[in-house]
């Protein structure tokens, strides 16, 4: 009898949705005259007093597995590092270290999502949140934001509205990817106390924490500064976005002692372990990398503004400056295909940019603008975009 069976993964993998941020860089990866900016990244290399630790590293032979939560010394670090940004007291067993901020997420998801639960997620959202909870089998539940021409809001009722006792996990990001709207402290303490009496869980993407343009504040309101040990609050962070790390994936987890302890075993079917090299990268860029967050935030902002004012002054366009993280996500009067518009600007304007609705339906009639970028390069992209519309 010949049968013949699927090759295909499981249902719940090959319904996910394709990046469409994929889809168009796609197109143009491959063509040196065309300006990127549709990913997530700086456009310089990691500093070389961070370079030079994971070279040292490599040179005296440390090669070897480590801990399944990391080095003890970068565990501390970060406990430190967090207690002097939150004014709360960390310790390193409530730090574990992974492999990026995206492997940070996923194995947070895996501890605490089953399958058939449900997840909130406030979005516009970086796609990799959204689907994350569906290659666990469970139900995703968005909670738009707002947008008007100051910028995006949250709608505080509607999150609570959602927030019901049959969800497992509220997952927010903010500074958010890719609006760059920032959850307010008050917003923080009525989202918590909501969670607390319900007794569900808080995800934390705090990726951007760091990146916010309020010459006032170190970093944005964090969740980590309300929470005790007891509360269901877990935070993803990575090294990429405020040491300039993308390429290295470096990440960390903050979270329960108890629920700490038990993620080693998820750590250890996953990765086993961060390589130790990159690792002492990690020590010495939170040790010495103060100056290198100041001055990108410095950099970025001049960068934010004049993109912002670029795009704005173009018939159409309502670009207003985000509070946080390192992109423009600006609205262009009456778009309908956000994914066939930037397919055309690799083509006819040899500009790399992100569809709105690669961060969700909410998201289309938006095009998403990294301005992690030297002015004199944002400034070429701004006129391209300008002489495509134009046209």
């Amino acid at each position: 009898m010949n049968t013949t069976f699927s090759l295909a993964p499981r249902e719940a993998v090959t319904q996910l949705r394709l990046s469409k941020i994929r889809e168009v860089a796609n197109a143009g990866l491959s063509r040196t005259d065309v300006l990127p900016f549709w990913f997530g990244e700086p456009d310089e290399v990691t500093p070389s007093f961070i370079r030079d630790a994971a070279s040292a590293s490599l040179a005296a032979g440390e090669t070897f597995y480590s801990h399944n939560l990391g080095l003890l010394e970068l565990r501390a670090t970060l406990a430190g590092y967090l207690t002097g940004l939150h004014g709360r007291t960390f310790t390193a067993d409530s730090v574990a270290v992974v492999s990026s901020g995206v492997n940070a997420l996923m194995l947070a998801a895996q501890a605490i999502i089953s399958p058939g639960d449900k997840v909130v997620c406030v979005t516009p959202l970086w796609p990799n949140l959204v689907e994350i909870p569906k290659i666990l089998s469970a139900t995703v539940q968005c909670v738009p934001l707002r947008f008007d021409v100051s910028g995006w809001q949250l709608d505080l009722q509607a999150l609570l509205d959602a927030l019901t006792p049959d969800v497992k996990l509220v997952m927010i990001n903010s500074p958010n990817n890719p609006t760059g709207w920032t959850l307010s402290r008050d917003d923080q303490i009525a989202v918590l106390a909501h969670c607390r009496k319900l007794g569900i869980w808080i995800l934390c993407d705090d990726a951007y924490e760091r990146l916010v343009f309020d010459a006032d504040t170190k970093n944005a309101p964090s969740f980590l500064s309300l929470a005790t040990d007891k509360d269901r609050v877990v935070s993803a962070n990575t090294f990429s976005k405020s040491w300039l790390m993308t390429g290295w994936r470096l990440g960390w987890l903050v979270a329960p002692t108890e629920f700490i302890d038990a993620l080693g075993k998820l750590i250890e079917y996953n990765t086993s372990c961060t390589p130790v090299f990159i690792q002492r990268a990690g020590v010495v860029a939170v040790r010495e990398g103060e100056s290198v967050i100041a001055r990108t935030r410095e950099r970025y902002k001049a960068a934010r503004d004049r993109l912002s004012a670029g795009l704005n002054n173009l018939p159409g366009v309502i670009a207003p400056p985000a509070p946080g993280a390192m992109y423009t996500f600006f609205k262009i009067e009456g778009l309908r295909d956000s994914l066939q518009l930037c397919k055309r600007l690799v083509t006819e304007a040899d500009l790399g940019l992100a569809p709105g609705v690669a961060f969700g339906d909410e998201g289309e009639g938006f095009v998403r603008w990294c301005f992690a970028s030297e002015l004199p390069r944002l400034d070429d992209g701004i006129s391209r975009f300008a002489d495509f519309m134009r046209k």
